[in-house]
């Protein structure tokens, strides 16, 4: 794992932790739970994650801590998953947390799904679950679901860059599948509707996050071990390292003019685009590039 020990005192500008945790997220919490076992553990309260895992699911959970909250929406948040799909029946959740609904007599192949898999590459427009925390007119679907209200859920452009049959059970009717996917898309979703395709039904039974942008499975920390701040700081990773905007190195007098907002000359930056600003391996500040000019957006 990249980590950083200098990252929560750097230069002793920064005096409290900033930095990111790629942590494994156990099964049967939420992300939230993991969330306030850190503020226990650091006693710091702005602490965050980077995009949720649904309690019965497990995996990568990027967290981030202290003022690093702030570079979240400048993270890549390309996904990775292993899901476990079970054929013949259908469940309220689309997942095994839901009651069963509809059973199907129909038993697929190998082939069959391998072939329907292909249908779900590249963009696809998909309807996110009922039960989930997607508003609709200020009132979250899984809140309609409960009470037994009927709405209209809009269908959602989502991104597959890659799907595959890993293996495939055809006594049991289950299927492995990785799926590499765009933020916001729905794993339960992608089994409803491949056993929708394919005439017979079908819900998530496990699903492991292996990729929240450049955290890795491989890398990550099991929750559980995080039982102190020395274990916090020995696996704290350094958001330069994590984020892919460009990144100008600033000199002293520029770091004067950044931590009061003012900005400073642009070098080499297309207009528009977003520039983290370094300052003794520290990010200093997130700018903008305005043609001759980097304005700053927001300081550290």
């Amino acid at each position: 794992m990249s980590s950083n020990k200098d990252v929560s005192c750097n230069c002793g500008m920064q005096t409290s932790l900033f930095g990111l945790l790629n942590v494994y997220k156990p099964k049967g919490i939420t992300s939230h739970d993991v969330v306030s076992r850190l503020r226990k553990v650091t006693k710091i309260k702005q602490i965050g994650h980077t995009g949720t895992l649904d309690p019965f699911a497990e995996g990568v959970l990027p967290v981030c801590i202290g003022k690093a909250t702030r570079l979240i929406e400048y993270l890549n948040d390309d996904k990775e998953y292993l899901a476990t799909i079970q054929f013949g029946e259908n469940t309220t959740t689309y997942d095994i947390e839901g009651e069963i609904v509809e059973t199907f007599d129909k038993h697929v192949s190998e082939d069959a799904v391998i072939n329907e898999l292909k249908n779900f590459e590249g963009e696809i427009s998909q309807v996110p679950p009922i039960y989930s925390a997607i508003k609709v007119n200020g009132k979250k679907l899984y809140e309609y679901a409960r009470k037994g209200e009927e709405v209209q859920i809009s269908p959602r452009k989502v991104f597959i860059e890659k799907i595959q049959l890993v293996s495939f059970d055809k006594e049991n009717q289950s299927a492995q599948i990785l799926i590499k996917c765009s933020k916001g898309t729905y794993i339960r979703s992608i089994a409803y509707d491949l056993g929708k395709n394919l005439s017979c039904g079908g819900y998530l039974t496990k699903l492991v996050r292996t990729q929240a942008g450049k955290c890795f499975v491989a890398n990550s920390i099991d929750l559980q071990e995080i039982d102190c701040l020395e274990k916090v700081e020995q696996n704290l990773i350094n958001p330069v390292d994590l984020i892919d905007l460009p990144k100008v190195v600033i000199s002293d007098d520029e770091h004067k003019k950044v931590i009061h907002g003012m900005p400073i000359k642009n070098h080499s930056i297309k207009h528009g685009d977003f520039v983290i600003l370094i300052y003794n391996d520290y990010i200093n500040a997130v700018g903008v590039a305005c043609n001759e000019e980097i304005k700053v957006k927001k300081v550290f």
